[in-house]
């Protein structure tokens, strides 16, 4: 019998050249692509294109936008994902890239006294900065008062903050102007994912300022809304999330449980960690350090896992199992992994009140005839 080796030798020994440099190469080349997931490029643009409500200005643009902040986040172009982006839009702005808030310079004005009056500043000082040319050769004032949009206003005090002393002394570098662009995405938020993730684009001026152009304010927006891992059996959730901030639907959930548990109410708002109290440890962290014991971990523990809950990954954590297992076992049924936060919406630009729920409601409302329409279009 012959030996592995002798085989081995026979086999290459018969390989010609051509052949034994072809194999050669293939050991080292990458291995094939991954498989493409989704609608292909062509018809996911043509389906959006034309799901797009009569008379859109620029709807190749919107979809050709839309598809590429999905390509580029290494997201999949399905029915679900483009509907997500597009609902979240409808919803936002109407498909406007920069949409014109009715009362603006009035919000403007209020916002500029609170800020005065916390920073002790009189305001006959800063009407009377205000009254200063700006760049433009129209005084601060003046191009104030004409601004329409998020982003005039954001020009404004960028130029006002940069320009004028007292700008920096009672507006500290904060341009007020905190959300913008077709989604109404974070700014602060698309500041941060630009320094982990490359913006696919040419950044003109700043990164805020591409959150006011379409192409900037969808893909930051789509990035918020779908570029993360959550547990989520619903698509509603996500957009809860995208209105309260990430994770804030499976944090509720868990503020649920753990009320259940500890038979104390809790606001179901999925901070899990206090953003005022100097401890750190707000109404959620002190419901949790009772149940310590009896759920066999240290205080120490117990922080720590809060500490993930703006995190990926706290589901998997010691507290949240324990504390799920223990309310199941008490309540005696399944409770849910996801909740509803309940959030009161706080804006200058809001004339009635709003929640999260409102918000997320109506955004999957639009989803859900939003993949109806894709459905009959595709003819599927």
């Amino acid at each position: 019998m012959r030996t592995f080796v002798s085989l081995l030798h026979i086999r290459w020994s018969a390989l010609t050249p051509v052949a034994l440099l072809a194999l050669l190469a293939g050991c080292g080349s990458p291995p094939p692509a991954q498989q493409p997931e989704g609608l292909g490029p062509t018809e996911a643009r043509r389906l959006v294109a034309a799901a797009l409500p009569d008379k859109t200005p620029g709807a190749d643009g919107w979809a050709a936008d839309i598809h590429a902040a999905l390509a580029t986040l290494a997201l999949p172009s399905t029915v679900q994902n483009l509907c997500a982006v597009m609902a979240v839009i409808e919803q936002e702005s109407g498909y406007t890239a920069d949409p014109a808030v009715p009362g603006l310079p009035a919000i403007a004005w209020k916002e500029i006294e609170r800020r005065a009056d916390e920073a002790n500043v009189p305001m006959l000082m800063v009407r009377a900065a205000f009254a200063l040319d700006s760049p433009d050769g129209r005084s601060y004032a003046e191009r104030l008062n004409a601004v329409k949009t998020e982003r005039q206003l954001s020009e404004v005090f960028e130029d006002f903050i940069g320009m004028v002393p007292l700008g920096k002394r009672f507006l500290a570098d904060n341009n007020p102007v905190r959300t913008g662009g077709p989604m109404q995405v974070s700014i602060a938020f698309a500041q941060a994912h630009a320094q982990k993730r490359r913006y696919p684009y040419e950044v003109k001026e700043s990164i805020r300022r591409e959150v006011f152009t379409r192409r900037g304010g969808i893909y930051f927006g789509t990035a918020h809304l779908l570029a993360y891992e959550a547990p989520y059996d619903a698509p509603i959730y996500r957009f809860a999330d995208f209105n309260a901030g990430r994770y804030a639907s499976r944090n509720a959930g868990f503020q649920n449980a753990l009320s259940v548990a500890t038979g104390l109410p809790l606001a179901l708002d999925g901070d899990l960690v206090s953003r005022t109290a100097a401890s750190g440890v707000g109404e959620t962290g002190r419901a949790a350090l009772t149940l310590a014991n009896r759920l066999r971990l240290s205080e120490a523990a117990v922080k720590r896992d809060l500490d993930q809950g703006d995190e990926p990954g706290f589901e998997n954590t010691e507290l949240y199992e324990r504390v799920f297992a223990y309310a199941e076992q008490l309540d005696g049924r399944k409770l849910p992994r996801a909740v509803m936060p309940r959030i009161d919406l706080k804006s200058p630009k809001f004339t009635r009140k709003l929640t999260t729920q409102w918000f997320a409601t109506r955004v999957n409302d639009r989803h859900g005839r939003c993949v109806k329409r894709l459905a009959a279009l595709s003819g599927g």
